[in-house]
């Protein structure tokens, strides 16, 4: 597990930017000149990874987002808890299918910015979490159920600190960041209705600051920040030994984060060493989300996996990645285990 999200965070040490940017953005990466010998200046020779930092997050930063989001609020249940005195607690990891672009395979040109072609390799994406959800009003009678019941809910997220020769992760702040939302019940589940839920929920990644090495090249990601807000429509059914329930509904991801880049000086062709950024950046995405969730109820607790679907919006990249593009959809899973009462 924990390779995989280093794996994920050694890519996304490489750039950020809003995904309504196309082709070299210019504003953030000059141009630079060469001078009459043919030598070009900082500028120039720092371009092409500054413009590589930034498509690189871009495709990264959506599989961050759905890894730490998943789909169902609460793995298995859609229903609210049935007001004080019920609570559920559990654990999960979402893995999501990630393709990681092989950035050691292409060196940053001097020469300006120039579109490459990047191949990816397919990661499982890895994200442990745990939950709490806490009754807060039962709701209203109605027949056999109870409607608009209420239930406060929790989420947390932890990352550990990881360092090898060639990358640095580092989180400042804690590896630890929690999240927070709501459940309105419209069904509370009983023998013979099924939970339905609406849940709002507000995730948040720890902080991470990035060094990465490649050959004699460097590049700093500070102040690596993500925050997810999903709203989701929940039905589930428990049938004695098993339950199943099913949603859908909308993400929307913010990533922020500084970038700086140093690139070597080059013999052939000649060229200085060059520095680029600070470059304050920024993503905005918004995506559906659809899922299906699978639970064995035990004497104690629940065993539960989830499939599910996230995709839509569009990402604009100047360099170009084969296989999966920034905003194909992605697939999950997420298995987990909740007691409750």
């Amino acid at each position: 597990m924990k390779a995989g999200l280093f794996v994920l965070f050694a890519a996304v040490a490489f750039g950020a930017t809003s995904v309504e940017a196309q082709g070299i953005d210019t504003g953030r990466c000059p141009p630079g000149t060469v001078n009459a010998f043919g030598v070009p200046d900082q500028q120039r020779a720092s371009q092409d990874a500054c413009q590589k930092a930034i498509d690189l997050f871009q495709y990264m930063a959506p599989q961050l987002g759905g890894a730490i989001t998943g789909g169902n609020a609460t793995l298995g249940q859609a229903g609210s808890l049935g007001g004080l005195g019920h609570f559920s607690a559990g654990f999960r990891i979402n893995a999501l299918q990630g393709s990681i672009p092989q950035v050691q395979n292409v060196t940053p040109s001097v020469n300006g910015a120039t579109s490459s072609v990047y191949d990816t390799k397919t990661q499982i994406l890895p994200m442990p979490t745990a939950e709490l959800a806490i009754g807060v009003f039962k709701g209203l009678p109605l027949a056999i159920t109870n409607v608009g019941g209420v239930d406060l809910l929790v989420s947390a997220s932890y990352l550990p600190e990881f360092n090898n020769s060639n990358v640095s992760v580092k989180v400042p702040n804690g590896s630890l960041k929690f999240g927070y939302g709501a459940r309105v019940g419209i069904l509370q589940e009983s023998l013979l209705v099924p939970g339905v839920s609406v849940s709002y929920l507000h995730r948040e990644l720890p902080t991470v600051n990035i060094a990465a090495n490649s050959n004699s090249d460097s590049l700093y990601v500070n102040n690596l920040s993500l925050k997810s807000n999903a709203w989701r429509v929940v039905a589930s059914k428990s049938l004695i030994l098993f339950g199943l329930a099913a949603g859908f509904g909308q993400d929307k991801y913010d990533a922020s984060t500084d970038i700086s880049a140093h690139v070597a000086a080059r013999t052939v062709p000649p060229s200085p060493a060059a520095n680029a950024g600070p470059v304050n950046l920024s993503q905005n995405l918004t995506r559906t989300n659809v899922f299906a969730d699978l639970s064995m109820n035990l004497l104690l607790f629940k065993l539960t996996g989830e499939i599910g679907q996230v995709s839509g919006g569009t990402i604009n990249t100047y360099n170009t990645f084969n296989g999966k593009q920034a905003a194909d959809s992605r697939i999950y899973g997420s298995v987990g285990a909740r007691f409750g009462f």
